[in-house]
């Protein structure tokens, strides 16, 4: 297998790996000692971004994913220096003290002191401004406890804003957004007005890669799953057969497939999964292999027609 390649995070000074490996509903469904071996493999594969959240909410039941993970970083002895730790911040939470007693609780709970990068959860809210979002965090950075920020599932059009808002500012904008990309949904980033900021350099983490399982051919959930814009996910599991097909032509899995599509994007500079068995991770970091024998333009030709939410979601974003 080969060793993961590394990019740079936008104009930051991080290099990522290729391929991340995210906390949700995964560490708190596995055997301890086999979630330490996993994440140790990862690493030693080259795997040096974990993205790490705080998922418990007010009144939903407690969530332990995160605590979980700082325990197999300390069982699998894994020196920081050779990670990066992707952080969320919710802007549900975010009120006059900012951002900051969410990261501290990160920190407290994931067991680090310095988020390499965050991620701004959805825009659900109308009544925060910009200015305030890139004063907070431009605060947080020139304190040393985050060195890059970016945003999930954004509007190409309010990231320009927020990237107007750091220009005037002079202090770092967004450099990376993370969006939902995969074999069957992909109009977000594969859309003219997202083209344009990649074309500036802004970067894209690829995710909900396998549609929760469904294009790996696990067809009944039996876990929660990220949501279904533009109510796609029937037409992407109708689909599921014919990845798995061609898949098999290839002489490669299903899954392995669908993560070596979202590689084959040219402003992708890392693909988030969630692994909660040993050999679902090493099929998926056999993707970059699969990307140099087939190719990435052959790859996005044979996928092409499993595309489901083409048409269907405006490629501006939500």
């Amino acid at each position: 297998m080969s060793p993961l390649p590394r990019r740079r995070l936008g104009t930051s000074d991080l290099e990522v790996s290729a391929l991340s490996l995210g906390s949700w509903h995964t560490y708190d469904r596995m055997d301890f000692a086999d979630a330490v071996t996993m994440v140790r493999t990862a690493v030693d594969a080259g795997v040096n971004l974990f993205d790490v959240g705080v998922y418990g909410a007010p009144g939903m039941p407690p969530v332990f994913t995160d605590v979980i993970w700082s325990a197999i970083m300390r069982a699998a002895r894994i020196p920081r220096e050779r990670y990066l730790v992707s952080a969320k911040l919710w802007l549900e939470g975010f009120g006059d003290k900012g951002f900051r007693p969410q990261l501290e609780n990160a920190f407290l709970r994931g067991g680090f002191d310095v988020a390499d990068l965050v991620i701004l959860g959805d825009l659900r809210r109308d009544d925060i401004a910009l200015d305030d979002l890139v004063d907070d965090l431009a605060a947080l950075t020139r304190d040393g406890l985050i060195r890059a920020w970016g945003v999930n599932n954004w509007s190409a059009s309010n990231i320009r804003a927020l990237q107007d808002v750091a220009a005037v500012k002079r202090v770092p904008g967004p450099q990376i957004a993370q969006l939902k990309y995969s074999i069957g949904r992909r109009a977000i980033p594969d859309g003219e007005p997202f083209a344009r900021l990649f074309a500036d350099g802004f970067a894209m983490q690829a995710s909900d890669v396998l549609e929760g399982g469904i294009l790996a051919g696990n067809s009944g959930q039996s876990r929660e799953i990220g949501r279904d814009p533009g109510g796609v996910r029937e037409e992407i599991k109708r689909h599921a057969q014919g990845v798995a097909e061609v898949a098999a032509k290839l002489g490669t899995s299903a899954a392995r497939l669908a993560v070596a599509f979202t590689l084959t994007h040219p402003a992708n500079v890392t693909t988030l999964f969630g692994a909660t068995k040993l050999a679902q991770l090493e099929d998926n970091l056999a993707a970059v292999d699969l990307v140099d024998r087939v190719g990435a333009d052959e790859i996005r030709a044979l996928v092409e027609p499993f595309w489901a939410d083409r048409g269907v979601i405006d490629p501006e974003g939500p």
